[in-house]
């Protein structure tokens, strides 16, 4: 993926990751669009940052993304870039069903479903363009399990394979897929995570992905070095020894 030049939809972007990189993404010379569910904070965003295009979506509702990806396309018909960013977190307790189900179908609504009809929305689109990226965004609880957050860690390793996937059939078309990682990084994803001094700092997390994509144009994994030691767990043959560590540090977080 090319650091400038593009043209940039970031659904779930109102906050977190997904502001912060459209933000930085948009300083680097990209138009970029944002979309979100909360209408007041896309205008508030807006504001503050004149030239950045807002839409509003609901990623877990497949006729707000058909609405939204027709509003986007009709707007900004040069589109290049998907970061399918939106998701959602939460802890869970298994051995109470009343008290986790609820919460695991709608994580797997956001984060999996939302994702697949996204991509389904704009892949056609993509392909037209000479240079294209869809960018996926997985964990690193997509290679290590979170005691807490079963149904995120699950969630996250179906995108993982998705993007190994898609990456397979799209080979031979213009549309390349890109799969960002993230370790735990300071963001609202879950209670206290912001103030989390397990968690990465976003700032220093926007920098270093930022600096990848532009110095590994190629990457088919965004990694900071900070989110290697889940990732590759199994690899070095120390993933019993990366899950006891990742759910003994913290409980939120690696």
């Amino acid at each position: 993926m090319d650091i400038t030049g593009n043209t940039v939809f970031i659904p779930g972007a109102t906050s977190g990751i997904g502001l912060a990189l459209a933000l930085a993404l948009r300083e680097r010379g990209n138009t970029v669009i944002i979309g979100g569910r909360r209408t007041e904070l896309l205008e508030k965003i807006a504001l503050e940052h004149p030239g950045v295009g807002t839409v509003r979506v609901d990623t877990a509702d497949p006729d707000s993304i058909q609405a939204a990806a027709k509003d986007v396309l009709s707007r900004f018909p040069e589109l290049n870039v998907l970061i399918t960013m939106a998701g959602v977190m939460r802890v869970e307790n298994w051995l109470r069903p009343e008290s986790f189900l609820e919460s695991a179908e709608r994580t797997v609504t956001t984060n999996v479903l939302g994702p697949i009809r996204l991509i389904a929305a704009f892949v056609e689109h993509l392909q037209t363009r000479q240079d294209a990226t869809i960018m996926t965004v997985s964990s690193g609880l997509a290679f290590a399990p979170l005691k807490v957050t079963p149904s995120y860690n699950a969630s996250k390793a179906a995108i993982h394979m998705l993007s190994e996937s898609l990456r397979l059939q799209l080979a031979d078309t213009s549309v390349r897929i890109v799969e960002l990682e993230p370790p735990s990084v300071q963001t609202d994803l879950l209670p206290g995570q912001a103030d989390n001094d397990h968690a990465m700092p976003l700032d220093e997390y926007i920098s270093e992905v930022m600096s990848i994509i532009e110095t590994q144009p190629d990457a088919h994994e965004i990694q900071v070095e900070r989110v290697k030691f889940l990732r590759y767990g199994e690899a070095r043959g120390d993933y019993d020894q990366v899950v006891a560590a990742l759910n003994a540090s913290d409980p939120h977080g690696e």
